[in-house]
């Protein structure tokens, strides 16, 4: 594309405000801002808002990945002032006000970096290039297809140590994807499995590892809700590696720091994320993390007006010393305390006020009637079937669209019955003719 070519968005004397990222925060931005008087420019490398927190639950086949995605364009159907361009910003000139994609450069007035973050593998270039993420809704149904195509291929392999590689699952990191993850899987193996491979010795072969580097999991919890979630997964057969790091992982044979090895050919990583700054902004301004520094204001160090919000963000405030966690209700505030800002003080040249993140509590879920809650005002922990009925209503009511809410709550209402979703498919995509490659 020619550096010169200018994305097609309509010219306006409205300051322009571009949003490059439409999960939580830039979203949550997004909609705050369609009726104030500007001009939003929403970029993404997808048409549709992810709903990340239920990722888990397509990879092990609870619900469609149609149910946790919301398309943008209906989102902001009738709204006059919002253009939305779906394509992958290479490289930002923060002198120039301009952004570069492949459908061409984007002028800015005030740019939004909210492009979240991505699994970070420490450096470590084989477990990058052989273990499985769950970053996305693709990478999620790539997970469910490897899972289902191994238990398949279980079935005509004759060799006991053969069938270990192919039935054995590794899960890395003991964080809410982790467990969450570990919950289903086990919950999968005990109700699911032996009905639809009565072939197989479900109960005896098939092993699902959860690897904390860690004392505890649920490190950010309490540590009443970290030793009930650990009872917990330890009750449904999982079992727990807490203070062991996984060192390497050959695709047959996952090697732990003491020595120790596990049989599997499937690793599934969700032990940490780091930040996804675009390129071009200044060096000074990436910290912890690969975050991009910001001031209380969420304005990029060493920058005037690109902001970053969300994951790709560190902040730090009294109460956060060390920058807030990354997870989706620190982006939301941070999306909706920008666009006040920009709604109700840029415009009428009043001072802004800083942001302050306000913990409304964390919550993580371990299967069925399983679930733990942490509440900070009052301080308040639970767990259990009351905890698992409060998570799932948080969630149901944070997915975007009516017809998602139904859908969602139908699949968990009849899972709850029978624990037995038809939705165990194997769906490969069809591969393109090579004359219609572009």
């Amino acid at each position: 594309m020619d550096p010169t070519t200018k994305i097609n968005i309509p010219e306006s004397e409205l300051e322009r405000i571009v949003i490059v990222g439409g999960g939580f925060g830039g979203l949550q931005m997004a909609r705050k801002l369609v009726k104030a008087n500007y001009q939003v420019v929403l970029i993404d490398r997808n048409n549709y808002h992810q709903f990340q927190p239920l990722f888990y639950q397509v990879a092990m086949a609870g619900l469609e990945p149609s149910s946790i995605v919301f398309p943008f364009r209906k989102l902001f159907q009738g709204r006059e002032n919002i253009f939305i361009r779906m394509a992958e910003v290479t490289h930002v000139d923060p002198v120039a006000r301009q952004l570069q994609t492949p459908l061409g450069h984007c002028n800015y007035d005030h740019l939004i970096v909210a492009t979240g973050a991505d699994t970070n593998y420490y450096g470590n270039e084989e477990l990058a290039r052989r273990t499985l993420p769950m970053k996305s809704v693709s990478e999620a149904l790539y997970l469910r297809n490897s899972i289902l195509d191994d238990y398949e291929d279980a079935l005509t392999t004759p060799s006991y140590d053969d069938r270990q590689e192919l039935v054995d699952i590794v899960i890395v990191g003991g964080g809410a994807t982790g467990v969450e993850l570990a919950g289903s899987l086990a919950e999968m193996k005990k109700h699911v499995l032996p009905k639809d491979y009565p072939e197989l010795d479900v109960e005896a072969e098939f092993d699902i590892y959860l690897v904390q580097s860690g004392d505890v999991i649920l490190k950010g919890m309490s540590a009443n809700s970290s030793a009930k979630a650990l009872k917990y997964l330890e009750d449904l057969g999982v079992k727990v590696l807490l203070n062991s790091r996984v060192e390497s992982f050959d695709g047959k044979q996952v090697t732990l720091d003491d020595g120790s090895t596990i049989v599997s050919q499937k690793v599934i990583w969700a032990a940490g994320i780091r930040g996804e700054p675009l390129k071009g902004l200044p060096p000074e301004s990436i910290t912890y993390g690969n975050r991009l520094a910001v001031d209380r204001f969420n304005r990029v160090k060493g920058t005037e007006n690109i902001y970053a919000i969300g994951d790709v963000a560190y902040m730090e405030e009294p109460a956060f010393p060390k920058g807030h966690p990354q997870v989706a209700q620190v982006a939301i505030q941070m999306g909706e305390h920008l666009a006040r800002n920009f709604r109700y003080r840029h415009l009428r040249g009043e001072e802004w006020e800083p942001f302050h993140y306000r913990d409304k509590g964390s919550m993580a879920t371990i299967g069925r009637g399983r679930a733990v809650v942490d509440i900070p005002k009052p301080e308040f922990h639970f767990g259990g079937v009351m905890a698992w009925l409060v998570w799932l209503v948080v969630h149901l009511f944070a997915i975007l669209g009516s017809r998602n809410k139904v859908f969602v709550f139908l699949n968990w209402v009849y899972n709850y019955i029978n624990y037995n979703q038809s939705l165990r498919l194997i769906i490969r995509p069809r591969k393109v003719p090579a004359e219609r490659t572009p």
